[in-house]
């Protein structure tokens, strides 16, 4: 703990073994249970991974919450950020990130339900739907000066596929930032295989003064997603 109370965080953490044989006795009864094999090697890659205990540990809904940690420690994306607007926010790792990170206000929406997080204000709804939208940004008292998106589409398993899929949520995302940030603000999104397409990084580029994208080392090894980093909105009419 800092001086401040709050938690820091210090990198990713170092491949951990099981500490008894009962626990990974108790992981392999789990396993046995699952209804196929897809969903086997699931749950037991989920037991196992570190990221996973350390967010039981540090009391986050989530693993995806060191992936923000990570990508804060690297571009300091939620340095000065007193409104947030998170996309895609169930099950609320990023929200509890940005609240301990001294985010004054942030609201959230998906559409899957959100357990209720103190200091969050959250709606089950679509950011496609303007009704939806603008019972989120209630919340706020002024224009948000961060866009969060972790959304991704359900995989097929076909990378081309998938990749092209989450470019769309990107591009919804990166819509909704150039329409509600404030000037100077920030973005992130996740993309997949490459990295954000071509027309969607020139349009960054275009609305931004920085953009870059980042691997954090809390994404899966194989795993194809990256996120991408813009700063620095010049606002709408750039």
């Amino acid at each position: 703990m800092t001086d401040d109370g709050k938690r820091r965080w210090k990198g990713p953490p170092k491949n951990e073994k099981a500490s008894s044989g009962r626990r990974m006795s108790e992981r392999k009864i789990i396993a046995y249970n699952a209804k196929d094999e897809s969903s086997k090697r699931w749950i037991e890659r989920q037991l196992s991974d570190p990221y996973v205990q350390r967010a039981k540990a540090d009391d986050y809904r989530a693993r995806a919450a060191y992936k923000l940690l990570e990508i804060d420690e690297k571009t300091g994306l939620l340095k000065g950020a007193s409104r947030v607007v998170d996309l895609g926010s169930a099950p609320g790792g990023w929200l509890q990130v940005c609240l301990r990170r001294g985010v004054k206000e942030i609201v959230g929406i998906d559409l899957l339900p959100v357990d209720p997080l103190p200091g969050a204000h959250l709606i089950q709804g679509d950011i496609n739907e303007p009704e939806d939208v603008a019972a989120m940004m209630e919340g706020l008292t002024g224009p948000p000066d961060l866009v969060l998106s972790d959304m991704a589409a359900n995989t097929t398993g076909h990378k081309q596929t998938d990749s092209l899929r989450t470019a769309a949520l990107s591009e919804m995302a990166l819509w909704f930032a150039s329409e509600h940030l404030t000037q100077g603000g920030s973005f992130c999104s996740k993309v997949f295989q490459g990295g954000a397409t071509p027309e969607l990084m020139q349009e960054m580029k275009r609305l931004f003064k920085t953009v870059k994208h980042v691997k954090p080392p809390a994404s899966r090894t194989g795993s194809p997603e990256l996120f991408v980093v813009a700063q620095g909105f010049r606002g709408k009419a750039a």
